[in-house]
């Protein structure tokens, strides 16, 4: 397996490679352009045993997440790939098919990227998207009295195995939120982070599970990937209303009459 036969196989699903850039056009003047970027790592977000397809949903699936959060709508994706001893071509094919179809139910393409060697596989996966001029949704626009909602029951990684990017929640969003952001690190940590950059503080009145998932995981987890978006009280807005927007102390989150320590995945912290 040489880095020309990827190459030819990869040009099967992305039409923007094979010059030193990709050319693409930018977005209209009523558009700001969004851009995200995330790793997908060996032994951090995925294991040998999983299989082709399910490492290359998730390693899309993350970064639609962040533009969903935004509001936004995804143009074009960026693929670059560390390949491990273990891989092979079927493993390859099995990754950028996974890919590309997640992409192609957005109307997103994958433009270009890059491929070369390490002791364990890494992906980096990064997205240009698109929202309107001024509209993006902000971490730091909630406001006292404001409700809080997620766009659906949590668990964490252990429970939810499928990353669902929610795209047309998050456009739908726009205009009516105050402050949105997804749900990565744990929903203690997350709505700590929105109230630090919206400074607010925050009171949880329940906290929605999946089924088979516990209180702890649902807070403290991470992966869940929903959506979690302040709202004033008299807009209306899809999704499971979990709480409200205080005036603080910024950052500090309520439940139950007590503070929730602001814990939750952080890769610092999980370093071998």
């Amino acid at each position: 397996m040489t880095e020309e036969s990827i190459l030819a196989n990869v040009r099967r699903y992305a039409r923007g490679i094979g010059d030193d850039c990709a050319v693409l056009k930018p977005p209209t003047a009523k558009q700001d352009m969004l851009l995200t970027t995330d790793f997908t790592i060996e032994d951090v977000h995925f294991t040998r045993d999983w299989s082709a397809e399910r490492v290359g949903h998730k390693a899309v699936a993350r970064s639609l997440s962040d533009i969903a959060a935004m509001g936004g709508r995804p143009l074009y994706c960026l693929v670059s790939i560390a390949l491990a001893p273990w891989v092979d071509q079927t493993w390859l094919n099995g990754f950028y098919s996974a890919a590309n179809d997640l992409l192609q139910t957005t109307k997103a393409w994958i433009a270009g990227g890059d491929i070369s060697h390490a002791r364990q596989l890494v992906v980096s996966i990064t997205i240009c998207g698109a929202a309107l001029k001024g509209k993006a949704l902000l971490r730091s626009g909630a406001r006292q009295g404001d409700l809080i909602y997620v766009s659906a029951p949590l668990g964490g990684w252990k429970i939810k195995t499928v990353i669902e990017p929610r795209l047309d929640l998050g456009r739908k969003l726009v205009g009516k939120a105050s402050a949105c952001m997804d749900i990565t690190d744990g929903l203690a940590l997350d709505l700590h982070k929105l109230g630090l950059m919206s400074n607010v503080g925050a009171a949880l009145e329940e906290v929605p599970l999946l089924p088979g998932a516990t209180l702890d995981q649902a807070l403290y987890d991470g992966e869940d990937y929903e959506l979690l978006y302040a709202v004033p009280s008299a807009v209306r807005v899809p999704g499971i209303r979990i709480g409200v927007i205080t005036s603080g102390p910024a950052g500090v989150v309520n439940y139950e009459g007590k503070p929730l320590e602001p814990k939750g995945y952080d890769h610092l912290l999980h370093r071998s």
